[in-house]
């Protein structure tokens, strides 16, 4: 053994050890309690630091702390929002206990104001708020109701609208004298500060059950009361218009819709990046310690809330009470204040169910004015029951159903089931509405708003319009009159018409629509799920390629248009169709058509017989139809005579399928035509939101371009989201294509942190679109003579294009929410420039209403 290297080894060994020796026998440590000097309560997440160290630690949620450093230090210093700091002394080098007594401040947290020095930088790190807020989100799910393998609990939806403010004497004003039992039903004690005057009422009672594995929910509806303003206002749309603004608010969802946005749950994942945390209060609710957490948002004008939230200390940091507004200078239009008050009570098992959640929202166009229209939905839950198994068949059958007496309820039901009470103003407002609506001058007043703002005047079973079709004018028709109209569910609910009449003062031509519709399930024939037939016949004029979608063409502001648009077809339609839905949004649909098309303007249909130009006078097809929807949770604001999608997260897929039939009703040719479509919602939570739709379509068999794919084009200056914005009408023709839509929208997530642009409250857009077609040898006039010659102007040169291999792409920026109602956006078309009548850039102009 070389002793020599041994003893050199321990000497070295023991260089090393000796500071290491030294620190750890100066070790200081310090541990004890944090508790509020007035009410003995421990304070949880306190920060206490080592003087003069990077040292720190922060408090659990009983207050305790423990703080160890290798370093000798003399003094712990600490710090909580609310409380007076405090230094205290502490022996180096020694392990001790010191408890400690924080004083509260004199000061809130709003009331702070820096006159002089540096503003203290707001951090995440180390900060106790952010932490607690941290533990929330880690226990998010737990605390949602979901967790548990059944639910049931009784639900009470009351939806309240007041006119806001209105003056006291305008009772006494000749005019309104009549109006005085409803001018004088007012409410001062349900908003503090404000004068209610409620015009609108509508209540559900629902027992509503979940299961968890196989997840299934059910809602039965057992009482249902509403204001009814008589034929003028579509009672139910109105309703599903309100429900879908004041969305059920979630707390423990990421994001949370209201008024048509999405606003960022302050506990969501990423909540500390949006907003700012601050512990303001630590109370004791029902002997249970709970934590005031304070929130901000970091920009004021996203979508985002500020408010408080009361966090339990019991090791779940459930949500115990919650209150949410929204900062004054929100890029949020017509809305003057918002408010959502929550309250959550304890189950048997120590966890959190909601109780009551209250939703106020103050509407006006000036943000400062003292009038306007104040909504209040409030939910109450009662009757909680969790984890007690169900059987299956509580949840067969639809996810809502009704109960055959829901609307029929009497007073003694609803004195005896409201989960909440109603004010006195309230209880008057049935009665109210009744008596107004049965008056002679309101019906005068709504007859003229109806058409003002609908572009309808009814005349009891039967209603005229609309009226901005009245007149119009083209190239081919010149100026075009029409009258129409439709019945209304006072004539019947089973069966409806509709019809038009109208004559172009340059053709010299009349033209018409004429439809009969019978519902096949004793429903409106509107009313989800469809189930109806109807036959239709239609002799007008269209524009190949362009694409109706929520406006007729008859439009008078449609006339307007740009280029060479005197392309157009005479159409003659014969139709039945058959619709049949299912509650699961599955539904199909059949169809039987003889359809004439008859060229018109400077449209021409034209072949070779024989070697011979041969001009045709009109083409005639018969067509059987068949289109399969599968729309998964779909929604609507469900009217009377009509039903509009309420756009969602889920995917709309639609697969259309035409069988042409020759020598059947004088068709001629036989074909197929296939098409397929995608549409969905993508939500971004502060990035917005973009629409998507994705098509594939082909034909089958060789057939004249009449009966190809003709794109959806626009020659219009507004805006259309579903047509190429720049491209001509009939400019291409396809056997077979792919495209996509985008159309993306950011909520002014962007403009909002330029200054000068947050004050406009502009909103950003971005759209693409992008076409891939192609036309086969077997359609292609030039290689087939006897199959109509594509359209060209009156030289001779082609108007209309088979597309190459290279797509068409047109994209567009824009802005929105201009005076709040207006887009604008700038359109540039990427490809096949080199066409004749091409516009490489463009501005459109598009009219919305959105919150």
């Amino acid at each position: 053994m070389n002793f020599k290297n041994t003893y050199l080894k321990i000497f070295i060994l023991t260089l090393f050890l000796i500071p290491s020796l030294i620190t750890l026998a100066q070790e200081t440590k310090v541990s004890g309690v944090v508790t509020d000097t007035k009410t003995k309560q421990t304070l949880p997440f306190v920060n206490i630091f080592a003087a003069d160290s990077s040292v720190h630690v922060t408090a659990d949620n009983d207050g305790k702390y423990v703080l160890e450093s290798k370093k000798p230090f003399s003094q712990i210093k600490v710090s909580y929002v609310g409380y007076k700091p405090i230094t205290l002394n502490v022996v180096p080098g020694q392990e001790q206990v010191i408890n400690i007594h924080l004083v509260p401040s004199t000061q809130q947290l709003s009331g702070v104001v820096i006159s002089s020095g540096k503003k203290t930088r707001y951090r995440n790190k180390d900060n106790p708020a952010v932490e607690l807020i941290r533990q929330v989100i880690a226990h998010r799910e737990q605390n949602r109701p979901e967790s548990y393998d059944y639910v049931q609990n009784k639900e009470y939806d009351k939806m309240m609208f007041s006119l806001l403010n209105v003056s006291p004497t305008i009772a006494d004003k000749k005019f309104f004298k009549k109006y005085k039992f409803l001018l004088e039903n007012r409410d001062s004690t349900t908003i503090p500060g404000k004068n209610l005057l409620p015009i609108y009422l509508d209540e559900k009672l629902s027992q509503n059950y979940y299961r968890k594995s196989p997840e299934k929910k059910k809602s039965i509806l057992l009482g249902e009361k509403s204001v009814n303003f008589g034929s003028y206002i579509d009672n139910e749309g109105l309703g599903q218009y309100f429900k879908h603004m004041y969305y059920e608010v979630d707390i423990y969802k990421n994001n949370i819709f209201l008024m048509t946005n999405e606003f960022l749950s302050p506990i969501c994942n990423s909540a500390p990046t949006f907003y700012k945390f601050f512990i303001t209060d630590t109370i004791v609710v029902n002997n249970a310690k709970v934590v005031e957490l304070s929130f901000t948002p970091r920009n004021t004008t996203d979508m985002l809330f500020e408010g408080k939230i009361y966090v339990t200390l019991d090791g779940h940091y459930a949500v115990q009470h919650v209150e949410l507004t929204v900062n004054k200078n929100i890029n949020l239009n017509f809305v003057k204040s918002l408010h959502v008050d929550q309250d959550f009570e304890q189950n048997p098992d120590q966890r959190y169910h909601l109780s009551k959640s209250n939703t106020i929202v103050d509407f006006g166009f000036n943000k400062n004015g003292k009038g306007g229209l104040l909504g209040i939905r409030t939910i109450t839950y009662k009757d909680y029951i969790v984890n007690k198994a169900l059987p299956d068949t509580t949840f067969d059958g639809p996810a809502q159903v009704i109960t055959d007496d829901a609307t029929r309820r009497s007073k003694d039901f609803w004195s005896k089931n409201r989960l909440d009470t109603l004010t006195t103003a309230e209880s008057k407002v049935y009665h109210n509405i009744d008596t107004l609506q049965s008056m002679p001058s309101y019906k005068r007043t709504m007859d003229i708003l109806t058409l003002l703002l609908a572009g309808y005047k009814g005349f009891g079973w039967f209603e005229v319009g609309p009226s901005n079709t009245f007149y119009s004018f083209n190239p081919v028709e010149g100026l075009k009159l029409r009258l129409g109209g439709r019945t209304t569910p006072e004539l019947s609910k089973r069966y409806y018409f509709e019809t038009y009449l109208a004559y172009g003062f340059k053709d010299e031509k009349w033209k018409g629509f004429l439809s009969a519709t019978y519902s096949l399930n004793d429903k409106s024939v509107y009313k989800f799920p469809q189930d109806y037939i109807r036959v239709s016949y239609q002799n007008d004029t269209k524009i190949p390629g362009l694409a109706l979608q929520f406006v007729e063409e008859d439009n008078f502001l449609l006339s307007f248009k740009r280029g060479e648009n005197d392309k157009y077809l005479y159409n003659i339609f014969y139709k039945a169709d058959y619709v049949h839905e299912y509650e699961s949004h599955f539904s199909y649909s059949l169809g039987l058509r003889r359809w004439t098309q008859s060229p018109a303007g400077s449209l021409s249909f034209t072949n070779e017989v024989n070697g011979e130009p041969n001009n045709v006078n009109s083409l005639t097809t018969a067509e059987v139809t068949a289109q399969l929807r599968y729309a998964p949770n779909e929604q609507f604001y469900q009217g009377k005579i009509y039903r509009t999608d309420i756009p969602n997260k889920y995917p709309i897929f639609t697969l259309d399928f035409t069988q042409g039939l020759k020598n059947v009703f004088d068709g001629e040719y036989n074909y197929q035509n296939l098409h397929f479509e995608i549409d969905k919602r993508f939500y971004f939570s502060q990035l917005g939101y973009a629409d998507v739709t994705g098509e594939v379509g082909h034909v089958f068999g060789q057939v004249p371009y009449p009966l190809l794919s003709i794109p959806r084009a626009n020659q219009t200056y507004a805006y259309d989201l579903y047509s190429y914005n720049l491209m001509n009408f009939l400019e291409f023709v396809n056997d077979h294509y792919e495209s996509i839509f985008i159309d993306q929208h950011f909520n002014g997530f962007f403009f909002n942190k330029v200054p000068l642009l947050k004050k406009l409250k502009w909103r950003e857009t971005f759209s693409f679109k992008a076409l891939w077609g192609g036309l086969s040898n077997e359609n292609n006039p030039s290689l087939h003579p006897s199959l109509y010659q594509l359209p060209t102007d009156e030289n001779g040169k082609p108007t209309t294009f088979a597309m190459s291999k290279t797509p068409y792409i047109e994209g567009s920026v824009g802005i929105e929410n201009i005076f709040k109602f207006v887009r604008v956006d700038l359109v540039r078309r990427f490809d096949y420039l080199d066409q004749p009548e091409v516009a490489k850039w463009g501005i459109r102009a598009r009219v919305l209403f959105t919150f």
